[in-house]
């Protein structure tokens, strides 16, 4: 299936930009940079509109959904917006109670435990979409030029989520049923692939110029059980993307992101990623080394200098900037999201240098 004439990768108002050119391999004039988690709690503007709606609403409202994603890209000068919503959307949308709860995260209303349990869940609905793909449809047509980046949750966090029934250290329970039941843990992760590939794809077809596909979980498992018990859901979750291409036959850039990932990203990337976010435990050139030198990165500067004197935390930029050259092209990014109480100004500032204009 060919995008749509207006899509931004068809009619080329964002198929030279920075980031859509990094993500394939190409080195721009100028090293692209956003951050994960950008669109929201640490804006005042955000904090604004938020006062009296709840998360899951917000991302429901496409005007507002998309207003709040346009936000940073105005304060900041960001060379891509994020869309703003939450992984656990998809799962709402497909019929599971969840309320994200101020403070915790995703709370789960009746958390998934047997295989029984598994066997109720039902797909999503295609029109149940329909709220994400106006809001997305809106946020581009405010762009221009700037890429729009979809992203869902990787099959892995989603059922840590609906098995723990909320955050959880080591996502013990979860783990705990992909070895005691394997296969009502493969029929999960296949639900859990197929809602979050649906949001994927509804962004995409909107028009998002790339997507990311994050795995904040996956930290807790092991090379050999994610490659085996994990991997393939992932892939899945990517499938629902195949065969959407522009007139030349380019696929939409696809990012893999996995917190604690760092002992399996060439496994990450080999389920169909064409670029890997790396965190903040290994640095950039020794990312590029374990993926043989042929990916693109993103990353990674650590979240936890947001809040360090100015030198500290441009010393670390310029680190992050350089590190990056050894790899084929490089995406600025955080190895994490934005914290909550970071003073937006550094995000400003932290763009200017990448931009070499500070």
């Amino acid at each position: 299936m060919s995008l749509s004439a207006e899509h931004p990768l068809v009619d080329g108002r964002t198929t030279r930009s920075p980031l859509v050119r990094a993500l394939r391999g190409d080195r721009p004039e100028r090293t692209p940079v956003w951050f994960m988690r950008q669109a929201g709690r640490s804006l005042p503007e955000y904090r604004e509109l938020r006062v009296s709606t709840k998360m899951l609403d917000a991302c429901l409202d496409p005007a507002l959904a998309s207003e709040i994603t346009l936000q940073p890209v105005r304060r900041h000068g960001v060379d891509a917006a994020v869309f703003f919503s939450d992984i656990v959307v998809p799962v709402l949308l497909a019929g599971v109670g969840v309320e994200i709860v101020p403070g915790r995260g995703p709370v789960i209303d009746e958390p998934i435990r047997t295989a029984s349990d598994v066997l109720k869940l039902r797909p999503i609905e295609p029109s149940a979409l329909d709220p994400i793909r106006e809001a997305v449809k809106l946020t581009v047509a405010e762009l221009g030029e700037t890429p729009l980046i979809g992203f869902a949750g990787a099959p892995f966090t989603l059922a840590s989520y609906l098995v723990e029934g909320g955050p959880s250290k080591d996502q013990g329970r979860a783990r705990a049923l992909m070895y005691s039941d394997p296969h009502a843990w493969a029929t999960l992760l296949n639900w859990c692939a197929d809602v979050s590939g649906e949001f994927l794809r509804a962004q995409v077809e909107s028009g998002a110029s790339a997507v990311q596909l994050f795995d904040s979980w996956v930290g807790s498992l092991s090379r050999r059980d994610y490659q085996r018990r994990v991997a393939p859901h992932s892939e899945r979750a990517f499938s629902h993307l195949r065969g959407i291409a522009d007139a030349d036959d380019r696929t939409v850039p696809k990012i893999h992101f996995g917190l604690g990932g760092g002992e399996f990203l060439d496994v990450m990337r080999d389920i169909g990623a064409d670029a890997i976010g790396v965190d903040w435990r290994i640095p950039l050139d020794e990312a590029n080394r374990r993926l043989g030198g042929t990916t693109p990165l993103q990353g990674n500067i650590d979240s936890a200098l947001l809040g360090a004197p100015w030198s500290t935390l441009r010393s670390h930029v310029d680190e992050v900037v350089d590190r990056g050259l050894a790899a084929p092209a490089h995406v600025v990014n955080l190895g994490h999201g934005v914290p909550p109480e970071t003073d937006p100004d550094v995000l400003t500032r932290i763009v200017r240098v990448v931009h070499g204009e500070e």
